[in-house]
């Protein structure tokens, strides 16, 4: 597997691949776009419990955010997504990364970023919370939250690829646990 840097990204940019504005190509990753909704976790269920082997997922309620934002309070726990939808061939693969300078401010992706080849017509579902203990978050529609990187691998028989096999293809919106296959 090796790492796709800018001009094969530009590439895939200008190709429809990706839906990302080519200002945000860097040397090998591309920044991406907060999208204006989110799923946020219900606090007034004392007790319950998600059976992760099932197809049920948090109680969490789907919140338009508009220009204004919504702030993270410490602890929160919220489903985020991408303004970018990805189209990714069977030869690539994509990790996203929080961008650093949000880390340095507590916010935290709880590391469920990887996209397999074949994963298409989606926005990527980003999973966030606060770390800090007295600080709200500010979280805009529009604001760079992360980038991805990609890496161009051997293309993937087509019953393997994820267009055959994933569940979270054609997700157009942030989507919320579809249980454990």
């Amino acid at each position: 597997m090796s790492l796709i840097s800018y001009t094969q990204l530009l590439h895939l940019v200008q190709s429809g691949v990706i839906d990302a504005n080519p200002e945000y190509i860097n040397g090998a990753t591309i920044d991406i776009t907060i999208g204006d909704r989110i799923l946020v976790e219900e606090k007034d269920i004392p007790g319950s419990v998600v059976d992760l082997k099932e197809k049920e997922s948090l109680n969490m309620k789907e919140i338009l955010i508009g220009k204004q934002g919504y702030s993270l309070l410490p602890g929160d726990f919220i489903l985020a997504t991408s303004a970018e939808t990805f189209n990714l061939p069977n030869w690539v693969a994509a990790e996203y990364k929080l961008k650093s300078s949000l880390a340095r401010s507590g916010l935290q992706h709880l590391m469920a970023g990887w996209c397999d080849p074949g994963w298409n017509n989606s926005k990527l579902t980003l999973e966030l919370t606060n770390v800090t203990q007295h600080h709200g978050l500010l979280i805009k529609p529009g604001m760079k939250i992360g980038q991805m990187v990609f890496f161009a691998c051997e293309p993937v028989p087509s019953e393997q690829s994820y267009a055959v096999k994933g569940q979270y293809n054609s997700q157009e919106t942030v989507t919320a646990n579809k249980g454990v296959r």
